[in-house]
């Protein structure tokens, strides 16, 4: 096989909405950028997430789907289908044209110490409303052979990668609900969680304000860092543990505020996001000379400050300064794992999961 058409879905642990991207690619390298799109979740849609969520944390085995879960997984497999009809009928892209999608699906336990993922969504209920191949599932082998399953877009950032020029190693950072890092320099390629992304402060948006956002890092930008708070939160052992390592979103329960306004609040969980990051940095083999930024933490001029004075001197920088598509590379990537699936070829690696040996994953669905 050579190119393929892949289109991605990505929804991740913000659970904002559904992100489509499209790419051609031979797996190995991109060889054309596609249209991208988004479908917002409704609020009632993400009123039943949240409750999935919640109820995901009895889950013992992969197929369990307690309390509101069943509900959950079922609204998610509509909302991609649904994302995908929109996004291709208002390009008029034929859905013919389109050789496989990767579907991530939604994240609601992550356990790989007990060698447990689940990600809800039905990738036999997608391929036949799409009409296309669908490749899903695409953590479970990584964790069954004790890997941690996480991040699975490293080998899409070295790819994107290879086009940058400049000497010393790159340090793509993802921030979404969890943050994450591809640390690239040349063919190494090293991976992990960072700890909280946009979940801890999108959860206190939401409780305060109902709007799980703050839009443009304003509310932030008029607090004042809780500096002792942040100190002590980076003493949790996950923080000291190198790389590869993984995250769940119900990990960071044990991170509470203490009673401050609003606005220190925000200032003060940002600011954990950002040291966070930092701190990753003595645990790498070189201290990387640049950080890309892409995921919705992109977006938020306070992070984006906040990590550029955490990482000095390293510059920093967002995927969209140097002409990516920082919103879609997520969903960009699955379809590039997709394609890599198909094809045979590892999706992670030892340095990117722990996982023993470099290792292809997914389950095709045909219609």
């Amino acid at each position: 096989m050579g190119a393929l058409r892949a289109v991605g879905l990505m929804s991740g642990t913000s659970m904002d909405g559904v992100d489509v991207a499209l790419i051609e690619s031979n797996g190995e390298t991109i060889t054309a950028f596609g249209p991208s799109g988004y479908r917002p979740y409704s609020e009632a849609e993400r009123t039943l997430l949240r409750q999935g969520l919640a109820d995901a944390r009895g889950i013992v085995a992969r197929n369990q789907r307690p309390g509101a879960l069943g509900a959950a997984e079922r609204m998610v497999t509509e909302a991609h289908a649904r994302a995908i009809a929109d996004f291709l009928d208002s390009r008029n892209i034929a859905r013919d044209s389109i050789d496989v999608i990767g579907f991530h699906g939604q994240t609601v336990l992550h356990r790989p110490d007990q060698r447990l993922t689940v990600q809800i969504g039905d990738g036999e209920g997608l391929t036949r409303a799409a009409g296309i191949p669908v490749v899903y599932d695409l953590r479970a082998a990584d964790v069954a052979a004790g890997g941690e399953g996480a991040p699975l877009v490293p080998v899409y950032h070295r790819a994107l990668a290879r086009s940058l020029t400049g000497d010393g190693p790159v340090c793509i950072l993802n921030i979404g609900g969890v943050s994450n890092i591809s640390y690239i320099d040349g063919e190494t390629l090293i991976a992990c969680d960072t700890g909280p992304g946009n979940a801890l402060l999108d959860d206190l948006m939401l409780k305060a304000t109902g709007d799980a956002v703050d839009r443009d890092g304003a509310t932030a930008a008029r607090g004042r860092v809780d500096e002792d708070w942040v100190a002590k939160a980076l003493a949790l052992p996950f923080f000291a543990v190198s790389p590869p390592k993984s995250l769940d979103r119900n990990d960071f329960a044990a991170l509470q505020l203490p009673d401050l306004p609003l606005e220190d609040g925000a200032a003060t969980l940002t600011a954990l996001t950002a040291a966070a990051v930092a701190r990753i940095v003595p645990l790498l083999p070189v201290a990387p000379t640049r950080w890309i930024v892409v995921g919705g933490g992109a977006n938020n001029p306070t992070l984006m400050r906040m990590l550029s004075e955490r990482l000095q001197p390293a510059s920093v920088q967002t995927a969209a300064a140097i002409g990516w598509q920082g919103d879609a590379i997520e969903a960009q990537a699955f379809a590039f794992l997709a394609i890599r699936s198909l094809k045979g070829l590892p999706l992670t690696f030892p340095g990117t999961t722990g996982v023993p040996v470099p290792l292809t994953g997914g389950i095709l669905a045909k219609p």
